[in-house]
């Protein structure tokens, strides 16, 4: 069977498209939407990073906890004293 070739649909003119939010908001307006979003995603990554920290910092707090019980070290521990002689 051969494949169709459907031919790209004509793009209609700006002109006939409705006008959008973008087209109907001042500049100045939008400059200051523009500014809140970034203002926003930067207090966003600022909580991710935090929240990250705090986790990395926990997880360390607990290893170190472990590092230190010797019931911990024991159970995992390699029991093979062979190597050690």
């Amino acid at each position: 069977m051969a494949k169709r070739k459907n031919p790209p649909a004509p793009k209609p003119a700006s002109q006939d498209q409705p006008a959008t939010l973008k087209d109907l908001l001042s500049p100045e307006i939008l400059g200051k939407l523009k500014a809140q979003a970034d203002e926003l995603k930067a207090v966003e990554n600022k909580k991710t990073e935090l929240i990250r920290t705090q986790a990395e910092e926990a997880r360390k707090a607990e290893q170190k906890r472990l590092e230190n019980d010797f019931e911990h070290l024991l159970n995992n521990s390699n029991l093979d004293w062979r190597k050690n002689k």
